[in-house]
């Protein structure tokens, strides 16, 4: 997730998926959902909670019936994101009602992007689990259709967190009130 440097005059961005300790590594902010945000840290949201989606290729339907249970994952081909925090595959995770299933699930591809994970599936390569809001546009256009709406799974959006006890740099303050201004 992006991290502001600490600098009066300038503004540094880093994008990085690691969860860096900002504190030691002197930037004034970085940006998580906010179940990983530390209790000691402040906290601004700064994003809607995400709406995750299966979604795949018509063409790869055509070929293959759209499952109808999160159960029925194991019998597609599934793309994998592989998660840089920890390496491992992130976990499919429905809810319908009362009920949640998780789903480790299959694959011969396996990214460490979301944008490479929806290009595969665009390509029909297999099923993807990615935010809504991500593949809206190629859902509207019919590149790309979504199976097991009735499953739905939401997560906690994004915030903006910094520590308690430093004071802002002119920079970050901007960028902390325009943010504010968006959400």
């Amino acid at each position: 997730m992006p991290a502001w440097s600490r600098s009066s005059t300038e503004l540094g961005i880093t994008t990085d998926y690691s969860l860096t300790d900002i504190v030691s590594s002197e930037y004034d902010a970085g940006v998580r959902r906010g179940r990983l945000v530390s209790q000691d840290m402040i906290a601004v949201r700064i994003s809607p909670d995400i709406r995750m989606a299966v979604v795949s290729a018509p063409a790869y339907l055509r070929k293959r019936h759209a499952p109808k249970s999160p159960r029925e994952l194991t019998l597609h081909a599934c793309i994998n994101l592989r998660l840089p925090t920890r390496g491992e595959f992130f976990t499919w995770t429905f809810r319908k009602g009362n009920q949640e299933r998780r789903v480790k699930v299959e694959g011969q591809l396996v990214f460490n992007t979301l944008s490479s994970v929806v290009a595969a599936a665009t390509d029909g390569f297999g099923l993807a689990y990615v935010p809504y809001d991500l593949v809206a546009r190629q859902l509207e256009r019919g590149s790309l259709v979504e199976v097991l709406a009735d499953w739905k799974q939401t997560f906690e959006g994004y915030h903006l967190y910094y520590p308690h006890r430093r004071h802002p740099t002119p920079a970050f303050s901007l960028v902390l009130e325009a943010l504010r201004a968006r959400s």
